[in-house]
Order: C-alpha cells, then sequence, then structure tokens
C-alpha cells in the first residue's frame, strides 16, 4: 500500500464571500506527489519570516457629531494623498464601519497602513505631509485609536 493510498482530496472553491466546497475525490498517487510540492512551494512564497513581515500602521477615527459629511469627506481625501506623499508606504487601504454588531465605540473610520518595516513608519510619523494632515482632522476629531503591529 503507498504512503497516499485511501487519501482523499476535498476540492474548495472560495469565492471571496463563502466557502463552497465540492464531492471528495481520491487523486491518483502521482498527482498527489505534485499537489504536496505546488502547496508547499505556496506556502514557501505566502509565509514570512518575521524580520521581513510588514509593519501594520492601523488607525480608527472617530468624529465629532459637528463635523459635516463635506468635512469627513475632505479628511478621506486627504488621507489618501497622504499615503501618497510618503515614500515609505507600501501599502493603503481605508474604509467606513459596516459590522453588524455595534462594538465600534463610535469610530466609524478605519485607514490601514502598511510599511516595509517599522523604520518606515519612524519616517511617516514627523513627515511634514503627516503633520499637515493631522493639523487638518484634528479640529473635527473626536477620538483616535492607533495600533501598529507586525504581520506574523
Amino acid at each position: 500500500m503507498g504512503v497516499y493510498d485511501g487519501l482523499q482530496l476535498l476540492t474548495v472553491v472560495y469565492d471571496g464571500l463563502g466557502i463552497y466546497s465540492q464531492q471528495p475525490s481520491t487523486p491518483p498517487p502521482s498527482s498527489m506527489k505534485h499537489l504536496l510540492t505546488l502547496a508547499t512551494i505556496l506556502l514557501l512564497m505566502t509565509s514570512s519570516p518575521a524580520e521581513d513581515a510588514p509593519y501594520r500602521h492601523v488607525v480608527f477615527f472617530k468624529f465629532k457629531d459637528s463635523a459635516t459629511p463635506e468635512q469627513v469627506q475632505g479628511i478621506e481625501k486627504a488621507f489618501i494623498a497622504l499615503a501618497k506623499k510618503v515614500h515609505t508606504v507600501k501599502g493603503f487601504e481605508w474604509g467606513t464601519n459596516v459590522s453588524p454588531e455595534n462594538l465600534n465605540d463610535g469610530f466609524t473610520h478605519c485607514f490601514f497602513v502598511t510599511f516595509a518595516d517599522k523604520a518606515g513608519v519612524d519616517v511617516y510619523l514627523p513627515h511634514p505631509a503627516h503633520a499637515e494632515f493631522v493639523s487638518q482632522l484634528k479640529p473635527i476629531l473626536d477620538k483616535v485609536c492607533v495600533l501598529d503591529y507586525v504581520a506574523r
């Protein structure tokens, strides 16, 4: 009996909204070796050692009740522009709260900034473009929460 005899393969398709599984099938032993090789290569490509892991800077905003929609949109646009002005920013995304849990404590906006390492955020925080952004933000900001972490 071979090492892979009796092993079943479950084909799973992920469409971004949910996971749909198909019927299990038993792969032929020769294709199992190729499958394991491919899985190993993919794992190595998507894994990164801690020293190479990206540094994430996550910022949550709660705006004052008096902030107008136009002022909030101005901050959204300003943060997008800020991410393009600092060369150490490697990735940027943002969005507004859509959670049905109602646990956001009034925070409505999340901005997710990625740097190659901590040195990148060390350039970003004192950068003149960041200081300009903060001065634009402060008059309409009620609360801010910032969380930095190294991706694992």
